[in-house]
């Protein structure tokens, strides 16, 4: 099934849907152990053979594509996964090829690359809040399956994720920003702009997917209303686009230390950090 048919089946298809249940905390962080393990052999497999792999996420705002991003790095290294999330355009790259701009940011041999929103900006964003026009976004939807062969004719692994939150979780998590102290900079204006044109939003991922879901590089469709269940589907389905293998690992021991040869713990004045009583009065 194309990503067009699956995003129309969102609210009916049991196969998108969410499992019944909330998720205990428990049962969550067991089970993202397990996958950070496959994400380590994953890493360690990719640099010892100079896989290139690019990851796409795209959504909505607050559709949830920061945490999953996050719960891919966190334990890995950030010299292999490296994620890019591109500021808007200065003049100069405005006058370039439009996706320009990304293509420097590829993976070269032995890394991943993670776009936290990528050159589907044209697509959705751009198009939306009317920063192109509709033949740029046109041009764009007909040269990016053209551009994404060229990618994985390259030996890039090249996987799209489209994470789909609904109307009344994307309202919930944008109130949540308003008044969490820890979440107001997630919040922009334009934020706000585009939480009102939601089915110029929905419009513009149909055409989108239906220009763009192709063979060599199609679009797969998170449900994203569970925060916690998408990033460990997420997970699960990265590992299976990418043939890795479990290299083999010397066994580690560490060292003995060196003797002390007389060192005395220094007595410089340090300036430590104080250490405070916590949870704060």
């Amino acid at each position: 099934m194309s990503a067009t048919k699956k995003a129309g089946k969102l609210r009916n298809d049991e196969s998108t849907a969410p499992a019944n249940g909330k998720l205990k905390g428990k049962d969550y962080q067991r089970e993202l152990a397990r996958l950070h393990v496959e994400l380590v052999k994953l890493q360690r497999w990719i640099v010892h053979t100079g896989q290139k792999v690019c990851i796409v996420f795209e959504g909505r705002d607050g559709a949830g594509k920061g945490g999953a991003i996050k719960a891919i790095t966190e334990r890995v290294s950030p010299r292999v996964f490296r994620v890019v999330a591109l500021p808007a355009p200065t003049e100069r790259e405005k006058s370039q090829l439009y996706i320009q701009r990304y293509i420097q940011h590829l993976p070269s041999a032995g890394e991943v690359v993670i776009f936290d929103r990528s050159w589907y900006n044209r697509a959705g964003v751009e198009r939306v809040m009317g920063f192109c026009t509709e033949e740029q976004v046109k041009r764009f939807l007909q040269m990016a399956p053209a551009a994404e062969k060229a990618i994985t004719e390259s030996d890039i692994i090249l996987v799209k994720y489209w994470l789909e939150v609904s109307e009344a979780e994307q309202t919930r998590r944008l109130e949540s920003r308003i008044n969490d102290g820890r979440k107001t900079w997630k919040l922009s204006p334009m934020d706000l702009k585009s939480y009102s044109r939601w089915y110029d939003y929905s419009r513009a991922r149909d055409d989108m997917f239906k220009a763009t879901d192709t063979p060599w590089a199609p679009w797969f469709v998170v449900a994203s209303d569970d925060k916690k269940r998408a990033r460990l589907n997420v997970i699960a389905h990265l590992l299976k686009q990418i043939p890795y293998k479990d290299l083999p690992r010397e066994a580690v021991k560490l060292p003995k230390r060196q003797e002390s040869r007389g060192y005395r713990e220094s007595q410089y004045p340090f300036k430590l950090v104080p250490a405070l009583t916590w949870p704060s009065p």
